[in-house]
């Protein structure tokens, strides 16, 4: 940077004495505009050239506000789908596996490309002072690649260092492995808030809920209608658009009752607190199935 400064002081200075040599005609002034204009473009793209590499997508918030961290000691031991929340949208993870055995847990991260070689369990900073053999190589999956790295804990912000095959340089991210999209029982030692164990009789009820995930822009309405039937509860999905043409709950894929103004679903609520569903919307060129967390607050039922 400092050489380009000098370079560029020099054809100022060059483009001054042209015009002091002259009679100060059109020819000379000339002559300073453009040697002037080359100037600022070699700055231009001088400062270019050293920003390039460090511009990257803004990072965003992960996990949930209250969040508590959950080991391996309470998950049951086996493999899960889960969700990941990533700091990027350079870092997409489209698919994680998690394993819990012996006390420790992992998770392969499937990503939707190909541009990162390595992670690092860590910041981009220690990464570069760390020895290669901490670093985690990536795995190929025909045109993407995969990652398995440990986990210490669920619902608890994991910094993660991915280095990039382009630029060759480490770039910081934040990972949230998501316990509330764990499947039901996996959770040791936590309590269904159940109809049964609220006492709910069969009958029309409303709830306060409220959904987390996506880009931020959908919403349901709040308090949503709730029905128990011999003892099993129902809540009615309205969203914000009429865009959602099913949902997936427990695996259960469910089509909206009405799209006329809204996507109203009618969707089975096991246990009240966070549940994982997904929805896939039509509102972009093509239907996506995004990722979401209704909370149901017992609390609020009326």
């Amino acid at each position: 940077m400092r050489k380009t400064t000098l370079f560029i002081s020099a054809l100022l200075i060059s483009a001054v004495s042209l015009c002091s040599c002259s009679d100060k005609t059109s020819s000379s002034l000339s002559a300073v505009q453009e040697t002037t204009a080359a100037a600022v473009t070699i700055a231009e793209e001088t400062t270019a050239e050293k920003t390039t590499e460090q511009v990257t997508a803004p990072q965003q918030e992960v996990g949930y506000e209250g969040m508590e961290a959950v080991y391996a000691d309470g998950v049951a031991e086996g493999e899960y789908d889960i969700e990941v929340d990533s700091s990027s949208t350079m870092f997409k993870i489209t698919a994680c596996k998690l394993t819990v055995a012996d006390g420790s847990m992992t998770a392969r991260l499937t990503m939707s490309g190909s541009g990162y070689e390595y992670l690092f369990m860590g910041t981009g900073k220690e990464a570069e002072n760390a020895d290669e053999s901490e670093f985690i190589s990536a795995e190929e999956e025909g045109d993407v690649v995969a990652f398995t790295v440990p986990v210490e804990a669920l619902d608890k912000e994991t910094d993660c260092a991915a280095f990039s095959k382009k630029k060759q340089q480490w770039y910081d991210r934040k990972l949230v492995f998501r316990a509330d999209s764990l499947p039901k029982g996996a959770l040791l030692g936590a309590e269904d808030v159940t109809p049964e164990s609220l006492g709910l009789s069969d009958g029309e009820y409303t709830i306060e809920v409220s959904l987390e995930g996506g880009s931020g822009k959908a919403s349901v309405q709040s308090p949503a209608k709730l029905t128990v039937e011999n003892g099993q509860a129902y809540a009615e999905i309205i969203w914000s658009s009429n865009k959602y043409d099913y949902m997936v709950v427990d695996d259960e894929k469910i089509l909206p009752a009405s799209t006329d103004e809204f996507s109203v679903f009618d969707i089975p609520v096991a246990s009240f607190g966070r549940m994982a569903v997904s929805a896939d919307t039509t509102a972009m060129s093509t239907p996506h199935e995004i990722s979401y967390t209704l909370i149901f607050d017992p609390d609020t039922i009326k």
